[in-house]
């Protein structure tokens, strides 16, 4: 398998395992030191113990689901429809993976800035 290929197939398990809520399999996908980034809330997660906790403890009834997925080498963008309950928004994920081929860094975009739901503080630095 190709560089561009392994990256693209690290994106989709990425998705899959997260909407299952496999954080076992979401684990062996990401790096120790996997950067979490949200641009709209100004929040960073560093860490794959931090980004997993993130993750399971996310309120709501959310959902992903891959639209597209454009790979180059060890990079990766993502079109994603993310819904919670019956509202429904597009969000473009930005991957990169290591040389190992674990996601190393993910950028979550979101379609209009927000502030962040109490109870994640511990887990996440803002800038």
């Amino acid at each position: 398998m190709d560089e561009t290929s392994r990256t693209r197939h690290a994106v989709d398990a990425y998705v899959d395992s997260t909407e299952r809520r496999d954080w076992a399999a979401l684990s062996e996908l990401l790096a120790e030191d996997v950067i979490y980034e949200m641009p709209q809330t100004r929040e960073r997660i560093r860490g794959k113990a931090a980004f997993l906790q993130f993750n399971s403890e996310y309120p709501g009834d959310w959902h992903l689901e891959v639209r597209r997925v454009v790979a180059d080498g060890r990079q990766a963008a993502a079109l994603l429809d993310a819904r919670v309950g019956a509202e429904h928004q597009d969000a473009c994920v930005w991957f990169e993976v290591s040389e190992q081929g674990l996601i190393s860094r993910v950028t979550d975009y979101w379609p209009e800035p927000y502030e962040p739901p109490s109870g994640r503080e511990h887990l996440v630095e803002r800038w």
